[in-house]
Formats: C-alpha cells, sequence, structure tokens
C-alpha cells in the first residue's frame, strides 16, 4: 500500500476520533443544559423567588381599604409570594408591626400612610440594610417629596416598589434633653424612657398617640397649647426625623394647625395656622455646631434638615442631600412684622431656584450652617417637632445624624 493511501486512512481515523469526542462533549453540555438553566434566568430567579414584601398601613387613611386588593393583585401579577398586610394602631403607630414583618421574613417594608407613618417603618428598618418603600397618603409626605417618588400616586408608588431601585440615605436623630413647665419655666425631668425606642409615630414619643398630625393616628388636638395632651415628655428617647427638626415658629405652626382644615385642604393648613404666629416672640437661642464654641442668636426658628423640600414647591435648604452624612441648619429670623415676613417668604422662593439674597441689613434672613451634631437652647422654651409631629415644648434640644442608616426604595 502507497504512502498516499496510508495518509488517507490516518486522515478517516483522526476525523472519527474527533467527531466522536465533539460528539460527547456536546452531549455532556446539552445534559447540563438541561439541569442547570442559564445564570441569567439563575439571577432572575434568585432575584425574584422568595422577595417578600410587607405592607405597614395606616388604616385611617381613607384609600386604605382599597389599597390591599391592589396590593394583593400587584404582587400576584408580578409572580412575588403572597404579600404581608400589617394595620397600625393608636397604640403602635408602626414600629411594632414593621419589627414584625422582618421577623416574619419580609425582604422589604413599605410605609402605607403619611408622614408619622414613615418614621414608625423607618425607626423599625434603621440598620436592618434592608429597604423601604413608601405609598405615600398623607398631608405632607415630605421623604417621598425630597425622593422624587409620586405623592398623588398610589398605583405608580407600587410599581415602584416592585420593581424600583434601591438608595442609602442618612437619618437624623432629635432628643429633647430639657422640657418646659406649662408657664414656660425650665423644669427638671421627672420621668425618663428607653434610649432610642421612641416610637417615630404621631406623638413621636415612645408607643403613645401624639398631636402631631391628627390624620396619622386620628387623636390629634390641633390646637395651640396642647402640652397636656402630649404624650410622656422624656429626656432620653432619641427620635427619628427623616427630613427636618425643628424648634420655634415652624413647630408652633404645627402645632397650632386645624386637623378638620388639614383634612380638607392639606398641608396649605399649615400656612393658616402660621398666620396666627407672625408676630410671635423672637427667641433668644444659644446654638452650638459639633464642637465649636456656642454663639447667641435672635431668631424665628432653627431648622435641623436631612433634606429640603416641603410642600408647595418651597425649598428650606437647598443645599441639603440625603446621603452626604452632614445635618444642614437654617436659622430663620425677620423683623419689621408682615413686610419682614414677606420679603423672608420671597427669599425661600428664590433659593429654592438657586437665587439667594445675601444684602447686608435686611429685616428678614436666613443664615446657612453644616454640622453632624447640632445642640440648641431657647430661654422659656419653645415648641419643637420632628418631619410635623411634637415633641413639647424644648428648653434645649440636639439633634445629630447617622450616615447610611436606612435604605430606601426609589424610581
Amino acid at each position: 500500500m502507497g504512502w498516499e493511501m496510508w495518509l488517507g486512512v490516518a486522515a478517516v481515523a483522526i476525523s472519527a476520533i474527533a467527531l466522536t469526542v465533539a460528539m460527547t462533549v456536546w452531549s455532556q453540555q446539552r445534559r447540563r443544559r438541561r439541569l442547570d438553566p442559564p445564570l441569567a434566568v439563575t439571577e432572575a430567579l434568585t432575584e425574584d423567588v422568595g422577595q417578600l414584601i410587607a405592607f405597614v398601613a395606616n388604616p385611617s387613611k381613607p384609600a386604605v381599604a382599597n389599597l390591599e386588593r391592589t396590593v394583593r393583585r400587584v404582587c400576584a401579577e408580578a409572580d412575588l409570594p403572597e404579600p404581608l398586610w400589617l394595620e397600625t394602631t393608636i397604640e403602635d403607630p408602626g414600629v411594632g408591626q414593621t419589627r414584625e414583618a422582618l421577623a416574619r421574613g419580609a425582604d422589604i417594608v413599605v410605609a402605607v400612610g403619611g408622614d408619622g407613618t414613615v418614621r414608625a417603618v423607618a425607626e423599625g428598618m434603621v440598620g436592618t440594610g434592608k429597604p423601604m418603600g413608601l405609598v405615600p397618603l398623607g398631608t405632607g409626605n415630605l421623604l417621598a417629596r425630597n425622593l422624587d417618588l409620586p405623592v398623588a400616586d398610589p398605583d405608580e408608588a407600587l410599581r415602584i416598589v416592585v420593581a424600583g431601585a434601591d438608595r442609602v440615605i442618612d437619618v437624623g436623630w432629635a432628643r429633647v434633653l430639657e422640657f418646659a413647665q406649662p408657664d414656660g419655666a425650665a423644669r427638671d425631668p421627672a420621668r425618663t424612657g428607653t434610649p432610642g425606642a421612641g416610637a417615630a409615630g404621631d406623638g413621636a414619643t415612645g408607643d403613645a398617640p401624639g398631636t402631631g398630625e391628627a390624620d396619622e393616628a386620628g387623636t390629634g388636638t390641633g390646637t395651640a397649647g396642647a402640652d397636656d395632651a402630649l404624650p410622656e415628655q422624656d429626656t432620653e428617647t432619641a427620635h427619628i426625623f427623616l427630613v427636618i427638626a425643628g424648634l420655634g415658629f415652624d413647630a408652633a405652626m404645627v402645632a397650632d394647625a386645624d386637623a378638620t382644615l388639614k383634612a380638607r385642604v392639606g398641608w396649605v393648613a399649615y400656612f393658616v395656622a402660621g398666620i396666627r404666629h407672625l408676630h410671635g416672640r423672637r427667641l433668644r437661642a444659644q446654638i452650638q455646631l459639633d464642637d465649636t464654641p456656642p454663639v447667641h442668636a435672635k431668631l424665628r426658628t432653627l431648622l435641623v434638615g436631612n433634606c429640603g423640600k416641603l410642600p408647595g414647591g418651597i425649598t428650606l435648604l437647598p443645599d441639603a442631600v440625603l446621603d452626604d452624612g452632614i445635618l444642614d441648619v437654617a436659622a430663620i429670623d425677620t423683623r419689621g412684622g408682615v413686610v419682614g415676613w414677606a420679603q423672608l417668604f420671597g427669599d425661600v422662593v428664590m433659593q429654592g431656584f438657586g437665587v439667594r439674597n445675601d444684602l447686608p441689613a435686611k429685616i428678614g434672613r436666613i443664615d446657612h450652617a453644616r454640622a453632624k451634631r447640632v445642640r440648641v437652647r431657647v430661654e422659656g422654651g419653645e415648641q419643637a417637632q420632628v418631619d410635623g409631629d411634637l415633641l413639647g415644648r424644648a428648653v434645649e434640644l440636639e439633634a445629630w445624624v447617622e450616615p447610611g442608616g436606612l435604605v430606601v426604595r426609589t424610581a
């Protein structure tokens, strides 16, 4: 047999071996594909299967009754497990329900209600690393506005809960160090609570209902001088805030807001209440930022913010960022009665567009600063609030930031 024939036989043999090896590899790969889904499918299954969503809902909101059916339908259409539905009570505005949801394996907990419900759920979620969703149904919906979430479209808010992205934000904490007595004199604290355990609900102190947003728990008085109706005043409990804590005019405005008017016209009721305080006294305050020496000032209100958008397109703290690890402070003062307030309101509106009036000798002014911890003391005491929930008449208040303390579901 010539060498040409041997070469042909060798080529056929090599081809047969190569074909056998190829068929074996192909068969093994095909079998593996049948047993194991593609990586993309595996990742999708890992992300979707078991995403248990819990909803902590305030039943005093008219929309809640119909929303529960929508929630269950949306979760079913998204092939998600049957959601948990927990309702707040006057005794527990949401902290306990949130912790129950987490104990039952919830992957995301959604606050369904107003700012008090949002604060309560946030307090239960801080430090867990799990996201909090929002379906805003309140008067102010402060955090939702600052996250650019829909405040008048619950269906769109639900879509974001199911298919949105997560963002890590800071949270603020405030604590009253000394309260005023009803006659305005400072008093020695007689009762204390548990540090860090204050319910972030409508009264924002402990598990008792409060006098902040009446539509949150249905117990607000909506009247000035409500100190006697406030929950237990302690100097140990830290109260969470996500947007703004305040001492002075802003808190007095919250305290004086009429509950019936809020139900009819929403956040405009706060401005109506504010008219009664336009000629109120200026506060003599001592303010300390971080470790700097205290300074003395006369002002109408002191605001400490994690972010700065309010209803009506108003931006009180234009430099505030939700995730910068810093609190923004605004000392607001005005003289000259209505004229001074008018000039101040114009400045607030303009700073929302990036224009600031820094001219000297103004009769209304806003001084901005930044700090991680703020302490303020006022003579005689003044109303204090966190995200629209009253803390009582405080002589001394401190606030601080917890960087990256909360994960929120956003668009």
